[in-house]
């Protein structure tokens, strides 16, 4: 199998960088007024709405990015047996940085529209201002300049959280990168669907990057990340081989040793 040059490495990870810019810009894109809805809830005299939302945004920061990837991608079919195909990894991704990210710039809306002098609100009343023309027109603006530094610091930490995409085996450049640098061959490998015949397989090996990039999988773990897959070689050594330790993936080894009880058929 030749070795994958330097152009070639470099397209796969421009197509990883892509994902990650598109994860990044449609998080911004959706969670900065959905985290300012969020924190007008916060706000409201309504104790269930104050209360619903306070949860929620418990819940959304106290808990790991990681973990409400994997909820948001298996939840339907566990909770409620609806089955999703791999194309819902990616909207996947989407909803829940949205989510996410929405319950912590709810948190810097709400710290910024707080801290506001009471006084800005009465000098716009004598001025005969309504409430939307207040707060859109006096105290937004300055809101945004006092909330900038700690908008600025998640945004940041939005570029860095992007690479938790590989959770849902999205190739992202991060996932991509770390494909590329496993370099290894995972010979005889091949794929089955539980949704398709066991017969039908890969007809011919790949690589280990190629394998792994082309299915959007992350380090070859495929049957940790992907309920409708597993992996099937002839022993655990080829998957050494590829830098993957069976013992610290008992999930993936129940799937090789499935796949040799196949194949002994």
């Amino acid at each position: 199998m030749s070795k994958m040059t330097l152009q070639q490495m470099i397209t796969q990870l421009a197509g990883g960088m892509a994902v990650s810019t598109q994860i990044f810009v449609i998080t911004l894109l959706f969670s900065l007024p959905l985290g300012l809805v969020i924190a007008f809830g916060r706000m409201s005299k309504n104790k269930l709405i104050q209360t619903i939302v306070k949860v929620y945004i418990s819940i959304m920061r106290g808990t790991p990015l990681m973990l409400q990837l994997m909820v948001v991608y298996f939840g339907p079919y566990y909770l409620f047996r609806i089955k999703v195909g791999s194309s819902y990894r990616l909207w996947a991704t989407f909803i829940g940085f949205v989510i996410n990210y929405a319950a912590y710039f709810a948190e810097i809306y709400r710290s910024g529209i707080q801290s506001m002098p009471v006084g800005q609100y009465e000098a716009a009343e004598i001025l005969g201002y309504g409430k939307a023309q207040t707060f859109f027109k006096i105290i937004l603006p300055q809101v945004i300049k006092r909330i900038l530094p700690s908008v600025t610091n998640e945004v940041i930490t939005l570029v860095k959280d992007t690479s938790l995409a590989f959770t849902l085996s999205v190739a992202e450049m991060f996932s991509i990168a770390k494909a590329l640098a496993a370099g290894a061959e995972l010979r005889g490998a091949a794929m089955y669907s539980s949704m398709e015949p066991c017969s039908r397989r890969a007809s011919e090996p790949e690589s280990c990057t190629q394998l792994i990039i082309r299915h959007g999988f992350a380090r070859a773990a495929f049957a940790l990340y992907e309920p409708d897959c597993f992996v099937c070689c002839r022993g655990a050594l080829t998957l050494r081989e590829a830098g993957v330790d069976v013992r610290a993936y008992p999930a993936l080894a129940n799937g090789v040793w499935e796949a040799n009880a196949h194949l002994k058929r």
